[in-house]
């Protein structure tokens, strides 16, 4: 009698009830990892094992242990049976390992490891830290991650000595009655892939051996409506490019090369240094550039033009490019229509060697209704609120995030941490904060549900945001958390230790309304409007705030910034000039976005290149190159920058001459540094022009956008005496010609 037979008749099998079998041979139960794989025996027989292996048309199916084989019997619907000696001793009987080899109805032998041996590859910490919302590397554990063992039967070809490679997949559906992988691997049929159910977590898991990075994969639920579905991976580190929506799985084998500008990051706040920021679409830069493209080509103008960062628009996986990513799906995952995971950590590290932040824009408010994605995820409002008068946006046709509840709270949290920390961003812009603040936001009266003590104000995501810029700047010494918000929202970068949401920087977007309505104006007009010019300083040191001239400004018909400018075509770049100068000499951080710095004639189109070919025309390159003298002239001025947030680093020379459409004052950097700027927006020169200063002794001209290298008039005024007598409340003045539409800027001798 040979061993097989011995056993199944010396033996007792592992029973399981018929309805729990059936479950599992439709890959409908949740805990498959109770009953498929090996089981020690009970009692006498514990020094057995019943192994179970769902093979469906299967013809026959075997267990390959290093002892010997063992032929399965069909037990129920596809379900496979056996059992034979436990490994180990009396005392510690043990699942050997095996594998299965399966004889198909076509002939086809297939030899393979089991998903059902393996042990859950979350701990029960992680689950616990998810359940809890403090699970600060949250893409570490759930998701797709590529895992390495060592096997004594070798890999899944049965190579001995070679490492098992497989993939562990684990998801979030707490509502779900079932979960299972599908991919490329098993012909997108879960029925052999079905995931168990960890505990009361609501995460299902499942290791799968022999597949590793590149597979395609989603998971197929059936959701709580009873109803099977598939959707992309919420943590999914890589996606198809759209509009094909599978998850990928990667494993990133980049070696970083930015140690110094990460060390230098964390022992520097950057928001006391100078920030000029170049705002990027990365597919409409120039069109048809990849990742690694961009690492040559926009590295390399980024630094030609002088800016200090650059800030892409979101470039998180999102499905439809007009959105412009600000609709995203894929939280974790790099917009693969320009690369790799690993191709944008190569872009990053790019910048970094190149002495270049890298700010991104990040959108926790919203998120698509897309059906492959995050919407109803588990067949009930999962990430979303479930109440509909807060669960979505009326303008936007999208979800807003369940702010109050933990898992949500701390899928987003994370996802701010693995941009900042996984893939080296040194900055997130934060979209949209205006519309996460307020219950009411574009809401009328009945459409919005008052917080619980009757306010407009969304005290769930107030809270969410304290804890991401806390979180944020706690485990990321050096990074900027930047609020694009619009409203009047008291401490927006006031600490949270003081009652602040935390942000380093917010977006003026005051400043940016203001001085764009003025500069529409014709110059004869425009003192009538003086008060749109000067109403910035009441209020500049409110907030931490960055000076943006963003796309937003740029687009829908508003036309390029050259295009708002009045006169003609000598006017509308003299124009340019002087208010890149006037924002740079402005208290606050300065952005502006692509296309601008070129004085491109039409606005932006995301379809489409900015609009290199103005570069044809000798006025439109010194244009540029008036942009790159000016950054380097900002950052080699601490009078500039030093004192952005300080109401000591700026000071009123004149700020009422409203006839002749001209404003002076003083910039101070913290080491006393003094530059006096002086910004004619009329269309004339005014010459014998009195300028207050505060010292006496010699003034000089150090720079002024009227240059003939720019395309000026080229007037100056080289070095002059500030002469004694009081004029606008100070000791000394002198006379200059100011030139039209220009801003010179005068510096005192030591």
């Amino acid at each position: 009698m040979d061993t097989e037979t011995k056993i199944n008749e010396d033996t007792i099998t592992v029973p399981v009830a018929e309805s729990d079998l059936d479950a599992v041979s439709n890959g409908e139960f949740y805990n498959p990892h109770e009953i498929l794989g090996g089981h020690l025996g009970i009692g006498k027989h514990a020094d057995t094992v019943t192994i179970r292996v769902l093979r469906p048309s299967a013809k026959t199916v075997a267990i390959n242990t290093q002892d010997g084989d063992y032929v399965m019997h069909h037990e129920h619907n596809g379900v496979f049976v056996v059992t034979l000696p436990a490994a180990g001793d009396a005392k510690h009987p043990a699942v050997p390992d095996y594998r299965i080899r399966t004889e198909w109805e076509n002939g086809e032998v297939v030899i393979d490891d089991d998903p059902y041996r393996y042990l859950p590859t979350l701990g029960d910490m992680d689950t616990y830290l998810f359940g809890e919302g403090r699970h600060e590397r949250l893409w570490e554990a759930l998701g797709a991650h590529v895992l390495r063992y060592d096997d004594p039967m070798g890999d899944t070809r049965g190579v001995v000595g070679e490492q098992l490679v497989g993939t562990s997949f684990s998801v979030w559906a707490p509502n779900a009655h079932a979960v299972r992988v599908v991919g490329d691997f098993n012909g997108w049929n879960g029925r052999l892939h079905a995931m168990r159910e960890l505990g009361s977590s609501g995460v299902w898991e499942l290791f799968i051996p022999g597949i590793g990075a590149g597979e395609r994969y989603k998971f197929q639920i059936l959701n709580a409506n009873h109803q099977w579905e598939m959707k992309a991976d919420p943590m999914e580190r890589q996606h198809e490019v759209p509009p094909n929506t599978a998850s990928i799985v990667t494993d990133s084998h980049y070696q970083w090369n930015d140690d110094a500008w990460l060390a230098k990051r964390r022992a520097s706040d950057p928001t006391s240094g100078p920030v000029s920021i170049y705002e990027v679409h990365a597919a409409s830069w120039k069109e048809g550039l990849t990742y690694r493209d961009l690492a040559k080509q926009l590295v390399d103008y980024v630094k030609q033009e002088g800016y200090t960062h650059v800030e892409f628009m979101p470039l998180a996986q999102h499905p439809f490019s007009g959105s412009w990513g600000y609709q995203v799906t894929g939280y974790y995952a790099v917009d693969s229509r320009l690369g790799s995971p690993d191709d944008f950590r190569y872009l990053v590290d790019k910048f970094h060697q190149a002495g270049i932040g890298v700010i991104m824009d990040w959108v926790p408010a919203h998120f698509p209704k897309d059906g492959f994605a995050l919407g109803r995820f588990d067949g009930t409002p999962l990430y979303e609120d479930p109440d509909p008068l807060r669960g979505e946006h009326p303008d936007w046709g999208t979800y807003v995030f369940n702010f109050g509840r933990r898992e949500v709270r701390n899928f987003l949290v994370a996802n701010a941490l693995f941009w900042l920390e996984e893939l080296h961003i040194d900055a997130l812009r934060v979209d949209a904060v205006s519309s996460m603040l307020y219950l009411d936001y574009s809401r009328e009266p009945g459409q919005w549900r008052p917080n619980i003590y009757g306010g407009r104000e969304n005290l769930e995501a107030i809270d969410f945001l304290k804890e991401a810029t806390a979180t944020a700047y706690k485990n990321n010494p050096g990074i900027m958390m930047i609020a694009e918000e619009s409203t009047a929202w008291p401490g927006i970068t006031a600490p949270t230790s003081a009652g602040g949401i935390g942000f380093g920087l917010k977006w003026n977007m005051g400043w940016m309304h203001d001085t764009l309505e003025y500069l529409h104006e014709e110059p004869i007009n425009r003192k009538w409007h003086h008060n749109e010019i000067t109403f910035s300083m009441v209020y500049a040191y409110s907030e931490h705030y960055v000076l943006p001239i963003s796309h937003d400004e740029v687009v829908y018909g508003k036309g390029s910034v050259y295009g708002k400018m009045p006169g003609d075509g000598w006017q509308k770049l003299a124009g340019v000039r002087s208010l890149f100068a006037y924002q740079w000499a402005h208290p606050g951080k300065k952005l502006s976005f692509m296309g601008n710095e070129l004085a491109q004639w039409g606005e932006w189109n995301h379809d489409a290149s900015i609009d290199w070919d103005c570069l044809n025309w000798q006025e439109h390159r010194q244009i540029q190159h008036f942009v790159s003298d000016l950054n380097a002239f900002y950052k080699a001025n601490p009078a500039l920058w030093s004192q952005d947030f300080d109401p000591a680093g700026f000071q009123w020379l004149t700020s009422d001459d409203a006839d002749h459409n001209t404003l002076s004052f003083l910039r101070i950097g913290s080491k006393g540094e003094t530059l006096a700027v002086v910004v004619n927006f009329s269309g004339e020169a005014w010459s014998d022009y009195q300028v207050a200063l505060p010292t006496g002794g010699k003034w000089t001209e150090v720079f002024t956008t009227d240059d003939a290298q720019y395309g000026g008039s080229d007037i100056h005024n080289g070095t002059f005496e500030a002469e004694k007598g009081e004029y606008h409340s100070r000791p000394f003045s002198a006379k200059i010609t100011v030139p039209a539409l220009g801003v010179v800027f005068l510096k005192p001798e030591d």
